[in-house]
């Protein structure tokens, strides 16, 4: 189509095989959300329908309905996002109905017939998917087909800071003033991507916020994220959702992308997952300064060095 259409907050670009959402920055009222997000191409393969509905105060929504599996970042978020931070939404007044419906049934016609109803479901239609969802009677995509936010990325949580380059690790590094005792004896974590099996992301907005990463050796955790070296915990204050949800993305995104890489390739470049020579003398650091305090013991002290030193 070619076509744009601006909304509240965001347009829409309508390309021959994408819905390219551009979203309005340096707007104090735009969501924090939109303005990290910038910009998604949405291939049509990823979406499973298109509705209009009424909106609030005289205006019109749009909802461009991604299917499940399709984004990293709808995948993490898990339902957990307002309405007013769903980044599928293009909020219209009310008077520019009759041009939304134009948009919204020429994009539907664009759909992929597969991307709609999975099989079992009797007399629905791909294009009448509600607000609701009904999500499982959408086919789930076999794979992420819309971008994840762009690494490196890095944030400040309640108990520390968390980092990833974009690509093969996740560093979470711990304050003094937040981190638990637990975490303080683990040291500094740094994670590769290929030890990891997904990510468990909570919105700061629902109760107590975190970021938990899943390793595939699937051992026992502390059901306390706080006291958990695999997650970092954060509030409205730490972590907020513009900057805690795109890095979950993120991570998950790379955690699936490694899914796909053959064994013996990995296997192939020992290098890369070699530590960082400079992360693991800063987490000796930390582990002689807990010493020094008394929180560690002189044998825990040893153990931990000689782990440490291992990884180089």
């Amino acid at each position: 189509m070619g076509d744009v259409l601006a909304g509240i907050h965001a347009t829409w670009e309508f390309e021959s095989d994408a819905l390219v959402i551009r979203f309005e920055r340096g707007n104090r009222n735009t969501p924090k959300l939109f303005s990290a997000l910038r910009e998604r191409r949405v291939p049509h393969e990823a979406l499973a329908s298109v509705t209009l509905t009424p909106g609030k105060r005289g205006t019109v929504v749009l909802h461009a309905v991604p299917r499940p599996g399709a984004d990293p970042l709808m995948e993490a978020a898990a339902g957990q996002l307002k309405e007013a931070c769903d980044p599928y939404r293009l909020v219209l007044p009310a008077d520019r109905e009759t041009l939304a419906e134009y948009y919204r049934d020429e994009l539907r016609a664009l759909l992929p017939a597969d991307a709609g109803i999975a099989e079992g479901v009797e007399g629905a239609d791909a294009g009448d998917i509600g607000e609701a969802g009904d999500a499982m009677a959408v086919r789930p995509a076999d794979g992420f087909l819309v971008a994840a936010p762009a690494g490196p990325l890095s944030f400040k949580t309640y108990d520390g800071r968390a980092s990833f380059d974009g690509m093969s690790e996740v560093a979470f590094r711990w304050s003094w003033t937040g981190a638990s005792s637990e975490k303080w004896k683990a040291g500094d974590q740094t994670f590769s991507v290929r030890e990891l099996s997904g990510v468990e992301w909570r919105s700061p907005e629902i109760l107590d916020g975190y970021l938990r990463l899943v390793p595939r050796d699937g051992g026992a955790r502390p059901a306390q994220p706080d006291r958990d070296p695999a997650s970092v915990v954060f509030g409205l204050g730490y972590g907020p959702v513009h900057e805690s949800l795109p890095f979950a993305a993120a991570v998950l995104a790379a955690i699936r992308g490694k899914d796909r890489v053959p064994v013996a390739v990995a296997a192939g470049v020992p290098d890369a997952a070699r530590r960082d020579p400079g992360a693991v003398a800063e987490r000796i650091r930390h582990l002689g300064d807990l010493h020094r305090a008394g929180l560690v013991t002189d044998e825990e002290f040893s153990a931990k060095k000689a782990e440490l030193l291992a990884e180089l």
